[in-house]
């Protein structure tokens, strides 16, 4: 049930406020079941749908993000008596991160792109063809210890819009939350400046100085207990996937069964654009494999029961 100032073209515009108020209202005026009282419990995981990778002129924008989240959000609204409960991630960063321009300056003194993403091998290290001007000795092991990275346009910096998410699908979080009496789940990840953090349960290289790099095992184990599990959000190609290979390496371990009950929008979802790397294909891949292992690939138009 979509709320009576919903309208799709709200979801390409990335400039109103919320109209929390006015969702508020509405959704208190419905006699929804409450969310506890669920026999079939399902849980929306939400990757990342924020203002610097679903509007076009954010910082780091996924090519077709703007209809993926309209397609959440009809998802969510079209679903609402049947979700139980939903959690939103949000990337989380400040001005000086090991994966944004201001880290580093090549031999010249230049900082590398800020509109578009760079590659960055080791051997350009090494070579002296770019260097990191912060905490030189851990960044230089982290790349060794990687092989790579991508330095990225400076995006959902903490305090900008850009971190905000998109205005519709935070309405339609707290319409879902009202109308079912229940609360939302917030998670930030990335504010350590020291490692990527694109899986929402863990950073890439754990940090011995911050435990919130490590694994996260008490979300994995809350989501667990439900009898499914949508993820959606972005980008496939490396937020999303690597939430996603995070979940399944753990619950191959722990609790196999689990794995089936991952369902993955595959309508809802985009992959990042870079020069010379095909993003789509590596996820692609990597999501038939996990397809071979459980993981059921649906579009958000597929009936949920």
């Amino acid at each position: 049930m979509q709320p009576t100032i919903y309208r799709p073209s709200d979801v390409t515009n990335f400039s109103y406020k919320p109209r929390t108020a006015e969702i508020t209202d509405e959704a208190m005026s419905k006699r929804f079941r409450p969310a506890v009282n669920d026999k079939f419990r399902i849980a929306l995981l939400n990757i990342d749908n924020q203002n610097d990778f679903v509007d076009p002129t954010g910082g780091l924008p996924v090519p077709g993000a703007p209809e993926d989240a309209r397609r959440l959000i009809e998802f969510i609204y079209g679903n609402l008596e049947s979700i139980t409960s939903i959690t939103a991630s949000l990337d989380t960063h400040l001005n000086f991160h090991i994966f944004f321009p201001t880290w580093w300056r090549d031999a010249q003194g230049r900082a590398p792109s800020t509109t578009q993403p760079t590659y960055l091998s080791y051997d350009d290290i090494k070579s002296g063809k770019m260097r990191p001007i912060i905490d030189p000795k851990w960044t230089t092991e982290y790349v060794k210890k990687l092989g790579y990275m991508m330095v990225w346009p400076l995006h959902c910096v903490l305090g900008t819009p850009g971190h905000n998410l998109i205005p519709a699908l935070s309405e339609a979080i707290t319409f879902h939350s009202v109308a079912r009496s229940t609360q939302p789940h917030f998670l930030t990840k990335g504010t350590n400046a020291r490692t990527e953090h694109y899986g929402i349960f863990k950073a890439e290289v754990e940090d011995p100085q911050d435990p919130g790099t490590q694994l996260n095992s008490y979300i994995l184990d809350s989501i667990a207990q439900n009898d499914r599990i949508y993820v959606a959000g972005q980008a496939k190609s490396h937020c999303v996937l690597r939430s996603m290979q995070q979940m399944v390496e753990y619950f191959e371990v722990v609790q196999p069964d689990v794995i089936k009950k991952i369902y993955f929008l595959m309508d809802c979802t985009s992959s990042v654009q870079a020069p010379g790397i095909d993003f789509e294909k590596i996820a692609n891949d990597e999501l038939t494999k996990m397809a071979a292992k459980g993981v059921v690939l649906v579009n958000s138009t597929d009936p949920i029961r």
